[in-house]
């Protein structure tokens, strides 16, 4: 891997330290002149010309066909959404809940996936079950606390499969085991995986997975994906409908529901410039090697903890064995609260990166153009504010 070539590719690695892409990754030049040239051919020749209108429907199914090898789908369980969130609601509120069912899901999480499993509660009746985990839990506990709180009426088990919280990537196919065994279905919420991990959809065996264009992939924001597995396609009901969602429009006395297909959670016009932006964020990680990115981005944060949890007054919080890890590292500074240590670092050292609420830490997201320079950059910064 070159790195020095993807660094020039990328111009914001010339002006400071970028470690946030956990949040929204910075777009190498390839994506956002994809994304203005066809902003500016629709300006020129109008965005409803035959032929701009002809490319755009060719843009949305290569990107769709594009996620599917990304994730080794079928472009038929792809469905485009403008963003991570949007695609777990359209599971969430697409599946149909009765009162007593049960959501398993852990203390870890986003908001994305706890709000969602508890808006399910408020409406229908279902009990969310959070199980506690440490930041760093082992994989044999967390295996242990998913097999334990199942029970008869657990419909779905709901996490993320990296942690935004904590770096900690969760044993998807061990915990695919055990619910595939039980009948429990299995959602991840992909926020943090799409271009940081190799995916596959048959390995995984999940029934539901998101994902954003904009983290990992260093894509645009407002795009990104839903997988759901053929099987489940059509026991999903859209909760937002346009004339996809039947046979047909036309005839108002003669409206069929669409059920098999994952056209049926498609609206109406969307951003063809901004689904440009994702299908070129996708070739330009596989053109690097998603493989070859995750095997750097675990060393790069093995590197950083490592020599992080020797700083006197830090306390590494992700886990440290390299099997459950990510390119996310989050620590805390003992007698500094996480948003003045992240504003410091700015202020101080132009290194960006951001806070976690819970449990209350720094966060630093180490991609492939990072470099072991920044790394020991960055060490050297923490250590000055412990």
């Amino acid at each position: 891997m070159d790195v020095e070539a993807i660094r020039q590719q990328i111009p914001v690695c010339q002006k400071l330290t970028y470690v946030n892409t956990g949040w929204s990754g910075p777009s190498p030049r390839s994506v956002v002149d994809a994304i203005k040239e066809r902003l500016d051919w629709e300006m020129e020749e109008g965005p409803t010309t035959p032929d701009v209108q002809q490319r755009g429907r060719q843009v949305q199914q290569e990107t769709r066909e594009a996620v599917a090898v990304l994730l080794n789908a079928d472009p038929k369980e792809i469905c485009l959404t403008k963003n991570t969130t949007e695609g777990l609601n359209h599971v969430m509120n697409g599946l149909t809940w009765q009162d007593g069912d049960e959501i398993v899901t852990c203390s870890l999480e986003h908001g994305s996936v706890l709000i969602p499993s508890h808006f399910q509660g408020l409406r229908h009746g279902v009990n969310v079950r959070v199980l506690t985990f440490a930041p760093d839990e082992p994989r044999d506990s967390i295996l242990q606390k998913i097999e334990d709180s199942l029970t008869p009426r657990t419909r779905l088990v709901f996490l993320s499969h990296i942690e935004y919280s904590s770096g900690l990537r969760m044993p998807a196919k061990e915990i695919r085991r055990i619910t595939r065994d039980r009948g429990v279905m299995l959602l991840w919420d992909g926020a943090q995986t799409a271009g940081h991990i190799a995916l596959d959809m048959k390995d995984l065996d999940c029934d539901f997975y998101s994902i954003p264009g904009q983290k990992w992939l260093l894509g645009p924001e407002g795009v990104g994906a839903l997988y759901v597995r053929e099987d489940r396609i059509e026991e999903l009901k859209p909760t937002q409908v346009s004339g996809r969602a039947v046979v047909s429009d036309h005839n108002p006395y003669a409206i069929e529901e669409v059920t098999g297909t994952m056209d049926k959670f498609l609206l109406s016009s969307t951003s063809v410039a901004l689904q440009t932006g994702m299908l070129e964020a996708i070739k330009f990680a596989q053109n690097v090697g998603v493989n070859e990115i995750e095997t750097r981005d675990v060393e790069l944060a093995t590197n950083f903890k490592n020599v992080l949890q020797e700083v006197s007054g830090v306390r590494v919080q992700s886990p440290m064995a390299p099997e459950d890890s990510s390119g996310l590292v989050t620590f805390s500074i003992d007698g500094l609260e996480p948003p003045e240590a992240v504003s410091r670092l700015w202020e101080r050292h132009r290194i960006v990166c951001r806070q976690v609420a819970f449990p209350p830490c720094v966060r630093v997201s180490l991609h492939f153009f990072n470099t072991q320079q920044e790394v020991d950059r960055i060490v050297d910064a923490v250590a000055g504010l412990a």
